[in-house]
C-alpha cells in the first residue's frame, strides 16, 4: 500500500489535469472514428478541431466550440465567397485573392481573438481546391463539416468522459490564492522589523497576479454553465471579489513595511503584530484547506481578537506621543498600515460568508455524479 502510494501519490494530485489528458485522448480518437465513417475529405480537421475544443472545464469547452464554430463558419462563408465570385487564374491573381481573404479576417482577429480560426478557414478554402481540383464551395462546406464533426465529438466527451466543472476548480484555484496571500502577507508583517527592497516585494508577490487572473477567468467559465444549467454552485462573483480585496489589502500592506518601524514603536507593536500574523495566516490557510475539500468550519474570532488587541495597542502608542516624533514619511506609513489591516478584517469577515455559501452549498451535479 505504501509503494502504491509513493508511486501513484503524485499522478493522483494532478488528477485534474490526467483527466484532461483522457479527454483529450478519447476525443481525438472519436473524431477520426466519426470522420472515416462519414467518409469526410480531411479527418485531420475532424481531430485537430476535438483537440482545440476539449478543456480544463465543460464551460471553457463550451466558449471554445462556440468561438471556433463562429470562426470556422464566418472564414468558410468569406472565403468561398471571394473565390467563387472573384474570377482568378494563375499564381499571381491566387496571391492577390489570399491578400484579399486574409487582410480583413486577421485584422478582426485582432480585434477578437476569439475569431482567430477565421482566417485559417479561409485560407483552407481557398488554397485546397487547386490542390486537389475541387470547387471553393464544395471546400467551404467540406471544411464546416469537418469542424462541426470534431467540435461536436469534443463537447461530447467533455460532457460525458471525467467531467470537470469550473465550479470545482474554483474552490481549487481559490484555495490556491489564499494560501499564497497568507505566504506574502507573512513576510510582509515581518518586513517591519527589517525593511523591505523593492526585489524582495517583488519575490514576496510572485505568482500572486498570475494566480489571480487564473482565478477571474475560471469564475468566467463556472457562471457559463450556470448559465445553462449545468453546475449549481454558489454564485462565484463574492468570493472572486473578496480574493481580489484581499489582494489589494496585502499589497497596501507591502507599501506601508517597505521601511522598518523605529525601535521604540518596534517594541510596544511586535508582539501585537506577531499575534495578528499569526491568527490571519492560520485562517486564511484553514479556509484554503476547507475549500480544498468543499466542506469544514473555520473560526474567524482569533483574527478578530488579535486584531482588537493590535489596535487597542496603536491607541496606547498614539496616546503616550510616540508617533509625534517620527517623520512624515514614517508617520504616513504607521497610518497606512493600521488602515490597510482594518480594512483586511473587513475583507476577512467577507471572506468567512463567502466560505460559509462555499462549504455548505457544494455544487450538486458534481455530487449526483459521484
Amino acid at each position: 500500500m505504501a509503494f502504491a502510494k509513493r508511486m501513484f501519490g503524485p499522478l493522483w494530485a494532478r488528477k485534474t489535469q490526467l483527466a484532461l489528458a483522457v479527454r483529450i485522448a478519447v476525443a481525438a480518437v472519436a473524431a477520426y472514428a466519426i470522420a472515416v465513417a462519414l467518409h469526410l475529405m480531411l479527418p485531420l480537421w475532424a481531430v485537430l478541431t476535438s483537440l482545440i475544443v476539449t478543456q480544463m472545464s465543460v464551460g471553457r469547452s463550451l466558449k471554445a466550440t462556440r468561438d471556433y464554430m463562429l470562426g470556422t463558419i464566418g472564414g468558410a462563408i468569406y472565403g468561398g465567397a471571394i473565390a467563387v465570385l472573384i474570377p482568378h487564374s494563375g499564381e499571381g491573381s491566387l496571391l492577390a485573392l489570399l491578400v484579399l481573404a486574409v487582410t480583413p479576417l486577421a485584422f478582426i482577429a485582432a480585434l477578437n481573438p476569439s475569431l482567430n480560426s477565421a482566417t485559417v478557414t479561409a485560407v483552407i478554402v481557398l488554397l485546397l481546391p487547386t490542390m486537389h481540383q475541387s470547387n471553393p464551395l464544395d471546400s467551404a462546406i467540406d471544411r464546416v463539416v469537418e469542424v462541426t464533426v470534431g467540435a461536436l465529438t469534443g463537447l461530447a466527451v467533455s460532457f460525458l468522459v471525467l467531467p470537470s466543472r469550473a465550479v470545482s476548480q474554483i474552490r481549487v484555484n481559490a484555495a490556491r490564492l489564499l494560501e499564497l496571500l497568507a505566504a506574502a502577507f507573512a513576510e510582509l508583517l515581518a518586513g517591519l522589523t527589517r525593511g523591505l527592497d523593492n526585489d524582495a516585494l517583488h519575490r514576496i508577490q510572485d505568482g500572486i497576479g498570475t494566480a489571480v487572473t487564473n482565478l477571474h477567468a475560471t469564475g468566467l467559465e463556472a457562471e457559463r454553465e450556470r448559465a445553462v444549467h449545468l453546475s449549481s454552485g454558489p454564485d462565484t462573483g463574492p468570493l472572486l471579489r473578496t480574493i481580489q480585496r484581499l489582494r489589494h489589502d496585502v499589497v497596501m500592506i507591502g507599501r506601508a513595511c517597505v521601511v522598518p518601524l523605529p525601535a521604540d514603536v518596534q517594541a510596544r507593536l511586535a508582539r501585537p503584530l506577531s499575534d495578528v500574523s499569526g491568527a490571519i495566516v492560520s485562517y486564511m490557510t484553514s479556509v484554503a484547506a476547507s475549500l480544498r475539500a468543499g466542506s469544514g468550519a473555520v473560526d474567524i474570532a482569533p483574527v478578530d481578537a488579535a486584531l482588537e488587541a493590535y489596535s487597542a495597542e496603536v491607541a496606547a502608542v498614539r496616546k503616550e506621543g510616540l508617533i509625534r516624533g517620527l517623520p512624515v514619511d514614517a508617520a504616513e506609513r504607521f497610518f497606512a498600515l493600521g488602515f490597510s489591516l482594518a480594512q483586511m478584517r473587513q475583507n476577512l469577515n467577507d471572506l468567512d460568508r463567502c466560505h460559509g455559501d462555499w462549504c455548505g452549498a457544494a455544487d450538486t451535479s458534481e455530487g449526483r455524479k459521484k
